[in-house]
Order: C-alpha cells, then sequence, then structure tokens
C-alpha cells in the first residue's frame, strides 16, 4: 500500500495532470514498473494575494483628513464565503470588519501630527479550516486641505442707528474647507444672528445707538478639530439722516479719444451737516465698460483706460459713456449722494491715409466717354474707417483725359485715347480725409501714383458692302438734282465717323457725294454712257485714320420723252467677271542722245581717276 501527499501547493491552472513512475521489488522477486496517473482539478481554495501574503506586506497610503470609518483596504477583493476575518495585534485605532475591510479610526486621524504608520496583522480562516494570513501597513500622511484661518482675526464695524430687523449688518469670512461659523460669545446674543453657511450677521431688531463684541468660530464641518477664532467689535452710531451735498451735482463733459490714463476729469467737492469729509466714501457704480475706462480716487473721477474713437465696441455705444458716482457719510448708503456721470468721446484725427498697393490699372484705347478704368481703394484707420475724398491733381484735360469720383474714387475716361501717341498716363491721386475731428481744419492728406496703361486695339479698315456695284439711271431734266444710291459702309468701331470722297471718274463733275448718299446733277446735254467712280472712304482720326475704296459703275440714259424724270434706279451686282480699272502713272523715259553723252561722260570721269591713282602709287 502506497500513501501519496503533495510536497507543495497544487494548482490546477499551472498543472492538472502528473505521471509518477512507481517501482516495486519483493526479496527474491523481480522488480515491478507501473505508472500512476494523478489529475488535479480546480476547486474553491483560500489564497491570499501576493502583496498582503508576502513578508513585508501590502502598504496603503491616505491623508490625515480622511472621514472616520472610511474604507481603506478589502484583504480579498474577491470576497469568498464562509470566510473570518482575525485581527491579531490590538494595538491600532484601526477597525477590521467581518467582511474584510480596513476602516478609518472612528474619530479620524489627528491631522496635527506628521506622518503615521499602522501595522495590522490580519489571518484568513474558511470553514475547512484552511486559513492564510499577511500583513497590512496603513501609512497616514499629513493633510493637504488649507487650514481654517481667519483674514482679519479682529474686526471693528461701524454702522448708524435705524437697521431693521434681519437685515445684514457685516459678513465675517474665513479660508478653508467646508467652513462653517458659530457664536461663541456671547452665549446668547441679544441684538444679532450668525448664518452658519454664508457668516453673514444680521440684526434681530431695530439697532439704536451700542456696543457689542462677538466672538466668532470658523470650523471645518468633516473635521471640527479644525478651526480658528475671530472678534469683532459692532459700534452703532446716530445720525442726523441727511446725505452730503455735492459740486456739480451732475457732471457732463466732451473728452478727447488721446485723454490719457491718469487725468483727472472732475474732482468733487462735498460735505456733510457734521462737517466731517474725512468719513465720506467715493464709489462709482456703472456698465462694466463705463467701470473698466474710469476710476474713483478719493473724490477724483479719472480715466482709467486708453478712449479709443476708432473701434467698433466705442461705436455701439454711441462714444458716450454712462456711470454713477456714489458718495455715502461712513459707508452708509442710508446716507449717500448719487452725482451722474455722462462723459462723450471726440474724434481726434491721428492716422494719415494710406495709398493702395500696386495701384495700376489697364484699359483700350477704343473706351468710350465715361467707362470705369479702375478704383482706387484708400484706407484710413480714423473712424468712421475709410472716410475719404478723391481729387486729380492737374485736373482733367487733353494731357490726362481721366476724371476720379469724388466719393468712390472711380476713374473714368473723358477724353480721346490713341495707344500710338501715348502708351501709359500716371496720374496722382490725392486722398484726403473726412469727418475724422471735431475742428474740420484738421485733415490729412497724401498723394498716391497711379498707373493706367493703354492697351492697343487693332485698326480694322472700313468696309463697303457691296465694293463693287453697278447701277442704271434715266438722266432727269437739267437743273434738278437725282439720287443714286447710298453706300453701306462700316468701319471700327461703327460708322458714325466715316468720310466719303470720289477720287476719280468724275472729270465732268455729274456726280455728288452728300455723306454716304451718291447723287447726278443731269446736264442739258446728256449722252448715253456708262461713268466708273472711285469712291474712297475714310475712318478715324489723325494718325490712325484708315481708309478702302469702292467702285460704282453708273450707265445714265439721257431723255427720249417729255415724262416726268425717272427717279427708278436698278442695282445690278456684276457678275464674277472682273472690273478693270486703269491707272495712269506718269513716267519720265529720257531721249537716247542723253542716255549717250551720259555714257561718255562717265568712262572720261573713270580714266581721270585712274590716271591720277597710278601716279600717285608711282611717287
Amino acid at each position: 500500500q502506497v500513501t501519496l501527499r503533495a510536497g507543495a501547493e497544487l494548482d490546477a491552472r499551472r498543472v492538472n495532470q502528473y505521471t509518477l513512475v512507481l517501482r516495486a521489488a519483493c526479496p527474491g522477486e523481480d522488480e515491478v514498473e507501473e505508472r500512476l496517473f494523478v489529475q488535479v482539478t480546480a476547486g474553491q481554495v483560500l489564497r491570499c494575494d501576493t502583496p498582503f501574503a508576502s513578508a513585508e506586506g501590502d502598504v496603503v497610503q491616505v491623508l490625515a483628513d480622511v472621514a472616520p470609518q472610511t474604507p481603506l483596504y478589502a484583504v480579498l477583493p474577491q470576497l469568498l464565503g464562509g470566510l473570518t476575518f482575525r485581527l491579531r495585534n490590538h494595538n491600532t485605532p484601526l477597525t477590521l470588519t467581518r467582511r474584510g475591510l480596513v476602516l478609518a479610526p472612528d474619530n479620524g486621524f489627528d491631522p496635527s501630527k506628521d506622518t503615521q504608520m499602522f501595522r495590522l496583522e490580519i489571518e484568513v480562516m474558511d470553514h475547512h479550516g484552511h486559513n492564510c494570513s499577511g500583513t497590512v501597513r496603513v501609512e497616514v500622511l499629513p493633510s493637504r486641505r488649507p487650514r481654517v484661518t481667519f483674514p482679519e482675526p479682529h474686526r471693528a464695524v461701524t454702522v448708524t442707528e435705524g437697521i431693521g430687523p434681519l437685515e445684514v449688518v457685516t459678513q465675517v469670512h474665513a479660508r478653508g474647507d467646508n467652513v462653517r461659523y458659530a457664536i461663541l460669545a456671547p452665549v446668547a446674543p441679544a441684538l444679532f444672528t450668525l448664518d452658519e453657511v454664508t457668516g453673514e450677521i444680521r440684526s434681530t431688531r431695530q439697532l439704536e445707538v451700542t456696543h457689542a463684541h462677538l466672538l466668532i468660530r470658523a470650523y471645518n464641518a468633516l473635521h471640527p478639530d479644525d478651526h480658528a477664532t475671530a472678534s469683532l467689535n459692532i459700534t452703532v452710531q446716530g445720525t442726523d439722516h441727511q446725505a452730503p451735498r455735492c459740486d456739480p451735482a451732475i457732471f457732463v463733459s466732451q473728452v478727447p479719444e488721446t485723454e490719457s490714463p491718469g487725468s483727472t476729469l472732475v474732482t468733487l467737492r462735498c460735505t456733510d451737516s457734521t462737517s466731517t469729509d474725512g468719513c465720506l466714501r467715493y464709489a462709482l457704480e456703472g456698465p462694466p465698460l463705463s467701470l473698466s475706462h474710469f476710476c474713483m480716487e478719493g473724490p477724483q473721477l479719472k480715466v482709467n483706460a486708453t478712449l479709443d474713437y476708432d473701434s467698433e465696441a466705442m461705436a455701439a455705444l454711441g462714444f458716450q459713456f454712462t456711470a454713477t458716482i456714489v458718495v455715502t457719510v461712513g459707508g452708509q448708503t442710508l446716507q449717500s449722494t448719487r452725482v451722474p456721470v455722462l462723459v462723450t468721446v471726440t474724434p481726434v484725427n491721428e492716422f494719415t491715409p494710406v495709398c493702395p498697393n500696386g495701384a495700376t490699372f489697364t484699359v483700350p484705347e477704343t473706351a468710350a466717354f465715361g467707362s470705369i478704368v479702375g478704383r482706387v481703394a484708400g484706407t484710413d484707420r480714423d473712424y468712421p474707417l475709410d472716410s475719404l475724398e478723391y481729387s486729380l491733381e492737374g485736373g482733367s484735360g487733353p494731357a490726362q483725359p481721366f476724371s476720379i469720383d469724388r466719393r468712390t474714387g472711380e476713374i473714368r475716361v473723358v477724353g480721346p485715347l490713341d495707344y500710338e501717341q501715348q502708351k501709359s498716363y500716371r496720374l496722382v491721386v490725392r486722398l484726403t480725409d473726412t469727418h475724422n475731428d471735431l475742428d474740420l481744419r484738421k485733415r490729412q492728406s497724401r498723394l498716391c501714383d497711379v498707373s493706367v496703361r493703354l492697351q492697343a486695339v487693332p485698326d480694322q479698315l472700313p468696309v463697303c458692302i457691296p465694293e463693287v456695284q453697278e447701277l442704271r439711271i434715266t438722266a432727269g431734266s437739267p437743273g434738278s438734282r437725282q439720287p443714286v444710291t447710298r453706300l453701306v459702309c462700316h468701319g471700327s468701331p461703327d460708322s458714325a465717323g466715316l468720310t466719303y470722297t470720289i477720287v476719280g471718274g468724275n472729270e465732268d463733275g455729274r456726280f455728288r457725294l452728300e455723306g454716304n448718299a451718291l447723287v447726278y446733277l443731269p446736264s442739258a446735254r446728256a449722252e448715253p454712257r456708262p461713268f466708273v467712280l472711285l469712291v474712297e472712304v475714310w475712318g478715324g482720326s489723325g494718325a490712325r485714320r484708315r481708309g478702302s475704296t469702292a467702285a460704282l459703275v453708273v450707265h445714265v440714259t439721257p431723255r427720249s420723252t417729255p415724262l416726268p424724270p425717272s427717279t427708278t434706279t436698278q442695282h445690278t451686282t456684276l457678275r464674277k467677271e472682273p472690273l478693270v480699272v486703269t491707272q495712269t502713272v506718269a513716267v519720265w523715259h529720257p531721249p537716247a542722245w542723253f542716255v549717250a553723252v551720259l555714257t561718255i561722260s562717265g568712262a572720261l570721269l573713270l580714266a581721270t581717276l585712274g590716271c591720277m591713282a597710278r601716279n600717285l602709287l608711282c611717287r
């Protein structure tokens, strides 16, 4: 028979099966070898955590101001049923519960001491008798919370008689956490009561002239041992119920925006019936912006910050600040005088206008009168922002065919432009600010250079449709005026400026041009014949003048019967056969003898020059 015992703690999660080799031999017999398989199954085993069960034990750090009976440590994070926890050492203020929780002392830790250390030896046992044990060390650190203190441990307050029941007389304040207040002396105060949360001291009845001394304690509600004490003397004095009289009773003023901080705007002259000017108190009330820009130093109202007129915030206020100066006797509101204050901030022209960057514009040379070239956008930091007037130095004229709008700064064309005569213009624009100062004479200006470049536009020759016409008319009575046709021509940009001239075929002057209308003037000796008229059409002006030629073939038939003259005109466009126009050019052809004389003279001249050159070389 073989008995097996575990030589170490079994853990099914690590090893769940062991294979044992057993050898047995009896005297006089052979040795027998067998294998034994041992399976380890998981079960509920009592096991303590490693830090707790180690030799050093587990360590817990807490602050000295922890609340009483606060759980500090759990022996087993996952509590098993049927366990018993026992504290081996009893020389500790800490408590161990039946569920294995270590609690803070019933009265908490002593916050006045330095670091404290408590050691607990704990034994854990289950209902099978299995046990484990360990050590817990609780380290108590000094409290980090602020101590309860009074900033003013001794105070004296003076109030006037007539304060009604439950009106606030004064308020005490102590620093610390969870502060509460209580009156220590007198034990049963008859005139005052104290709010334990806010520290407000209120009257219990209408106050008369008297003197009272209160001893007040402030303490931490969670740690009553943390406390402080202050003494308060309250004096109730009589009053004549007359408020101070101030001069001026109302203050209205205009202040420039450049007024420096610290400047005094007004000094109040206030007196009361008791002639105790030293007891007068001055305070400023009003909107936050007014309180940030102005302040009181005694009876003097002073500028506290820069008064910037050139801002949207100032514009939203209407450039005006309103406030009230409250003058009291001894700081009591029952004896107070209120002086209304109205301060208007006025503008000062501080900044010079600024020219735009890269003021260069391009305009086609064919721009019509009044065309917009561009806009000069100057800037000015004075409020209202960019309130400028624009003017053109030298004015408008042939040398400067432009104008500028006084309000908007738009540059427009007011004269003819010609790229071939001048390719660019340099304009000098004056920027002048407006409405930036109460004194209209204090205006600032700046000259800005503006460049206008002309863009060349290709010229277009006048074109007539059709370019060649063949017409047939019947001559009227002599001395009459007979319309023949109208030329339809167009140029660039339009045909309004075209001129028409007959340059050929009108030797006897029978035709005349009236604008683009061709007129025939009949004569007494009219013979049937064709007239080939050449008409030049010109457009533009000056160096940009361009022209083209149109041809008119007019067949005139004389009148045969005494009928009214026919004004019917037949318009016939020539077919594809070309019309040949012959132009005679005068050319000089010298006679033969002139040519012979010129040739002989040239030969003699060359021979003479050759002889002279030879003589010079021989020498």
